[in-house]
């Protein structure tokens, strides 16, 4: 039995109207008034005037009642129940009663389709609804076709068949062949009991040797169990010494647990002081990058300087050759007249003179005072005019 006709029996017998209660939890044990009532109802159900036999208080009246039951679905319904499988009265009786169940529920839903298909008005009527219809007639006209050919095909060989048939049914019965064959059938039946016999003798010894087995291994339990209660009973030597190890290993397993805890928390903390260090790297390696290139911005800003200025005083020493070459005697911002020109060189030229008459020649030295102070004269006239 499997949960899925169990549950299509309840549910077909609550549609068919069943006044009681079917849980799935009353097969799992023998029922027989449970499966008695419901065979008594199925039968009213398709025959209400069928007359059923209401004792089932004894074995005898039970066989006899699944009896007249099975009988009666073979001739009224032609469904072919087993008998003990109803006697048993548990979840192979539910497979039984599902085929009486199955045909009546299907009735009941064949008769509501008619019943709704009455209803249809013929102006409703459309061929497009009925296309299954066709469908089945179409089968059905084949199916026809083709048992009307083979039916012509058996009544053509009926001819020889027929005359086989009356010669065997003319024959005179021999009583040396049916007695014959009745000896031979016996035989056979008495090989098949004697067959039988054995298998129930050789069972017989089995269950023997089985029992003998059966006896040994409560024996050799018995044995083991008292064994057992008497090593639970008695106390090794070695169980002083596995106690006070047990609790030295108790409290090596504590510190090392508090050690490991420490350890772990230290580590902890050494990770957290790398990742600020690091942070920290990272933050002064910014600040000197921004160093490094405050530093390279004022170097280009101090170039470009030096290079303005070069320009400048290159410009500036231009413009004072121009000055020079214009005014050669030039003292500080005044300019010598044509006359002090012509004094000045006269007063070289009486020099010369009285340097070639014998007076105080100049030296080379003297000279180049001279000039020197002269050109410093230059520069700072130069300077003034700057």
């Amino acid at each position: 039995m499997s949960f899925k006709d169990l549950r299509y029996f309840t549910e077909m017998m609550r549609a068919l109207g069943y006044p009681r209660q079917i849980s799935m939890e009353n097969f799992r044990q023998p029922n027989f008034p449970l499966v008695a009532e419901i065979l008594m109802w199925l039968v009213k159900r398709y025959e209400p005037n069928a007359s059923l036999p209401h004792d089932i208080d004894t074995e005898d009246d039970r066989v006899i009642f699944i009896k007249y039951v099975s009988q009666f679905m073979a001739t009224k319904t032609r469904i072919k129940l087993n008998p003990k499988k109803l006697y048993m009265a548990d979840g192979y009786s539910v497979q039984e009663m599902l085929k009486v169940v199955s045909m009546l529920y299907n009735a009941v839903k064949s008769n509501k389709a008619d019943h709704a298909n009455e209803d249809v008005t013929e102006r409703s009527f459309d061929v497009s609804n009925k296309i299954s219809e066709l469908k089945q007639a179409r089968q059905l006209a084949t199916e026809i076709t083709m048992s009307g050919a083979k039916l012509y095909e058996l009544l053509a060989v009926e001819v020889d068949l027929r005359e086989l048939r009356l010669a065997a049914v003319a024959r005179p019965l021999e009583m040396a062949q049916i007695e014959q064959g009745m000896k031979n059938k016996v035989v056979t039946i008495e090989n098949e009991i004697k067959g039988t016999q054995n298998k129930l003798d050789n069972i017989a010894n089995d269950e023997a040797n089985l029992e003998a087995k059966i006896e040994k291994k409560k024996a050799e339990l018995e044995r083991n169990n008292k064994r057992l209660k008497s090593l639970q009973n008695v106390r090794p030597a070695f169980m002083d010494e596995f106690e006070k190890l047990e609790g030295d290993l108790k409290k090596l397993y504590e510190v090392y647990m508090e050690k490991f805890r420490n350890l772990t928390y230290l580590e902890q903390i050494v990770d957290a002081y790398d990742r600020q260090q690091q942070v920290k790297v990272e933050e002064t390696e910014k600040q000197l990058r921004r160093m490094q290139e405050q530093l390279r911005e004022e170097e280009k800003k101090l170039f470009n300087q030096t290079d303005t200025f070069e320009n400048f005083a290159d410009d500036s020493d231009g413009e004072v050759k121009d000055v020079k070459s214009r005014n050669p005697r030039i003292v500080g911002a005044m300019e010598a007249s044509d006359s002090e020109s012509e004094e000045g060189s006269d007063y070289i030229s009486s020099g010369s003179e009285l340097a070639g008459e014998g007076e105080m020649p100049i030296s080379d030295d003297e000279e180049e005072e001279t000039d020197s102070e002269n050109y410093d004269d230059k520069d700072d006239s130069d300077d003034i005019d700057f």
